[in-house]
């Protein structure tokens, strides 16, 4: 019978990420830098609110775009942190994590055979989704570009059938974030173009050296942008499943009704303890930014000693350093790496066939385990030479 099954289904891979990860659990002493998780514990105070919420009973629906109140700090916080300005009652929906955020954003705004632009290598969770609401990916190499779409490269890809543009920054698996002046640009670019932009800034409050900026805040942009946001990578909470989308009324009016048939609503505790981040908790972010920024810096400068070429990124907790020079495939290096050295990462090619000759370094761990995974890595890149 399997025959019978949606064929835009069957053909879905698992990712590659997961597929590494599961495979460490077969390797007694093996070390992990492979899943973007952060390695802190939730903030203790937005526990104790979820734990409020469930002796106080909140455990019933929700209004379909979420909590007002939540809605409300949402707005707030976007507006404080970045200078975003968006309603509570008719602009904002929260999610059930950002991966649900992308999801009904495409279904609302894709027919078949719309083509959607993705920079690659990127995270690989973008193409399913699109080929599920009936879209076409259309990849855009920024392997000679620094790792970002920018304008210039862009436009060659522009057509009539152009639905949609991603933008993911900072970026999963690069790092790299955009300028003010590179978002300048793709917004003339894009300003008057019959088109969406989709710009995922999960990871905005993880930027190091300097502010993040969001394209929505340039010129007329904002009202074809949908911003997916959340709390997984900012607030350490990645179980909790709280995303959100920041759309012109116009899309959210259409967006809340694939999500009302979706899930009809984020998870109710979950919505209080994201309250409770987004209010008590609103630079929570802080001290993890600090650590994650004197990692990177430390992965890099080793990276580095070892004769590994790579960009250096400004944002997230992803390295994405070139392997090519050690005449493996990506996949070959990392099975190599973990079978010899028991370390594990990711393989380029788990962000689209343009991340080959790469792998993906989460620091989203214990300086101990980077220590340690890093001595592993050198004495297996020694052995290359």
């Amino acid at each position: 019978m399997e025959h019978l099954i949606n064929p835009l289904v069957r053909d879905i891979q698992i990712s590659g990420i997961r597929k590494i990860s599961n495979l460490v659990s077969t390797i007694p002493g093996a070390l992990t830098l492979t899943i973007g998780q952060p390695d802190f514990p939730t903030p203790r105070h937005i526990i104790e609110a979820g734990q409020r919420a469930l002796d106080q009973n909140k455990t019933v629906y929700t209004q379909n775009p979420g909590l007002l109140e939540l809605r409300e700090a949402v707005s707030h916080f976007v507006k404080l942190k970045y200078g975003q300005t968006y309603r509570a009652a008719d602009e904002i929906i929260v999610t059930a994590g950002a991966s649900q955020a992308v999801d009904i954003t495409l279904r609302t705004i894709l027919t078949p055979g719309a083509e959607v632009i993705i920079p690659a290598p990127i995270y690989p969770g973008y193409e399913p989704l699109i080929r599920l609401a009936g879209g076409v990916p259309v990849y855009v190499d920024t392997r000679n570009n620094g790792l970002k779409l920018t304008a210039d490269i862009l436009e060659p890809y522009l057509t009539a059938n152009t639905r949609c543009v991603i933008l993911c920054y900072p970026s999963n698996p690069t790092g790299q974030v955009l300028t003010e002046k590179e978002l300048a640009d793709l917004a003339q670019l894009l300003e008057d173009r019959d088109l969406f932009i989709l710009s995922d800034e999960i990871y905005s409050e993880l930027v190091y050296g300097q502010s993040h900026h969001s394209i929505t805040t340039i010129g007329k942009i904002r009202e074809k942008t949908i911003v997916i946001n959340g709390l997984s990578k900012s607030h350490a909470m990645t179980g909790w499943r709280i995303g959100f989308t920041l759309a012109p009324a116009y899309l959210t009016e259409h967006m809340i009704k694939v999500h009302q048939y979706n899930v009809t609503c984020a998870s109710s505790v979950s919505q209080y303890a994201a309250l409770e981040a987004l209010t008590v908790g609103v630079d929570d972010a802080l001290p993890m930014r600090s650590a994650y920024e004197a990692r990177r810096n430390y992965v890099y400068d080793r990276l580095v000693a070892m004769g590994i070429d790579l960009e250096k990124p400004d944002g997230a907790f992803y390295l994405f350093p070139s392997i090519a020079k050690f005449g493996l495939s990506s996949m070959n290096f990392t099975m190599k790496l973990l079978q010899e050295e028991h370390v594990a990462v990711v393989p380029g090619d788990a962000f689209t066939s343009y991340g080959e000759g790469f792998i993906r370094i989460s620091y989203a761990y214990s300086q101990e385990v980077l220590e340690q995974s890093l001595d592993r890595l050198a004495r297996f890149v020694g052995k290359l030479k």
